[in-house]
């Protein structure tokens, strides 16, 4: 029974979410909660790094669609910055909007994820789904309103206290976020790599 409150990965933000990671992961579609987790919740938008980031994914292919459980007054200013579709309510943890956002992005359940900050909401959504879930370090747990807040402790409980820390996995994971660093850092040797490269071809050909 606990086993579907568990998160297939864990990270700590969602800029870990890179084309690589996510093209490793077989991913190429990302449901998107809004509050916690691409800003804190009482932000009136995503900040300069997260807008850079959906902007890679959208260039890479990766189809994205938000799917919230706030009103639709919140979530439309934060769609039209981010020129993403959406739908709220979203009434997670029922599966139906789910199931309509992964339509209208023309993908395999198999081949999208959801990507949020709450157990009890976005992880049980997934799962109702049939789709992987993300689950993110909440952004400013401090801002959220009681309604969240009350439900944190019952996650810890679930998980176990150390869940929430990058690298770490608590019982029942399979180990996932250590493969999503392994590819993270794999990613940066490669990028470092191709610096290197490039200078030596700058020094030659500056001797020539």
């Amino acid at each position: 029974m606990v086993r579907i409150f568990v998160p297939d990965y864990v990270i700590e933000d969602v800029q870990w979410l890179t084309p690589a990671v996510l093209a490793a992961m077989g991913i190429r579609g990302l449901l998107l909660d809004i509050d916690c987790t691409l800003k804190p919740y009482r932000a009136v938008g995503v900040s300069p790094a997260v807008r850079h980031w959906a902007e890679t994914l959208r260039q890479d292919g990766v189809g994205m669609y938000l799917v919230s459980n706030a009103r639709g007054k919140r979530v439309e200013p934060i769609a039209a910055d981010l020129a993403l579709p959406w739908i709220a309510p979203a009434w997670k943890p029922l599966p139906f909007a789910l199931w309509w956002a992964i339509r209208k992005l023309r993908q395999s359940p198999k081949a999208v994820a959801m990507v949020g900050d709450q157990i009890f909401a976005d992880v049980l959504a997934a799962r109702l789904a049939g789709v992987r879930s993300i689950l993110v370090r909440p952004i400013l747990p401090g801002e959220e309103p009681w309604w969240s807040r009350w439900k944190r402790p019952l996650e810890r409980l679930v998980l176990g206290a150390d869940t929430r820390l990058v690298g770490k996995a608590g019982a029942g994971f399979p180990g996932a976020q250590g493969n999503l660093q392994d590819i993270s850092r794999r990613e940066a040797g490669q990028e470092e790599r191709r610096e290197d490269t490039a200078n030596q071809n700058s020094c030659l050909r500056a001797d020539l």
